[in-house]
C-alpha cells in the first residue's frame, strides 16, 4: 500500500497551500482517509478527515474556517486546501486512509499512512 502526497512547502503568513494525496484505489475507496501533522517533540496531531463518499467531514478546532478537506465520491484522491495560514500551522503533513468508511481524530482508527511533506509558514 502507498500512499503519495504533495503540494508542500513554503509560504508566508496569510498564504494558501493545498495538499494532495493518493492512495491505491484497492484500498482507500471505501475507507474514510484524512490528515495529521507533527512537529519535532511533539505527537501527531489530527487535522481534518474526510468519509469514503466525500459528504462527512471533521476537522481540528485550530483549522475550522481556514482549512477545507475534500474527495470525490469514492475516489482515492483527498485534498487539502490550506487558507490562511499561521506559523503555528508549520509541520509535516501526513496522509492516512482509515480502518472503515468513516474515522474520528484517533491515529489509530488509521491503517495506512503516507511518508509527510513539509508545510513552513514563515511570519
Amino acid at each position: 500500500v502507498q500512499l503519495q502526497a504533495s503540494g508542500g512547502g513554503l509560504v508566508q503568513a496569510g498564504g494558501s497551500l493545498r495538499l494532495s494525496c493518493a492512495a491505491s484505489r484497492r484500498t482507500s475507496s471505501n475507507n474514510a482517509m484524512g490528515w495529521f501533522r507533527q512537529t519535532p517533540g511533539k505527537e501527531r496531531e489530527f487535522v481534518a478527515v474526510v468519509g469514503w463518499n466525500g459528504g462527512a467531514t471533521l476537522y481540528a478546532d485550530s483549522v475550522k474556517g481556514r482549512f477545507t478537506i475534500s474527495r470525490a465520491y469514492g475516489a482515492h484522491v483527498v485534498n487539502l486546501q490550506m487558507n490562511n495560514l499561521r506559523p503555528e500551522d508549520t509541520a509535516v503533513y501526513f496522509c492516512a486512509v482509515g480502518r472503515r468508511a468513516v474515522a474520528g481524530q484517533e491515529a489509530s482508527e488509521y491503517s495506512y499512512w503516507g511518508q509527510g511533506t513539509q508545510v513552513t509558514v514563515s511570519s
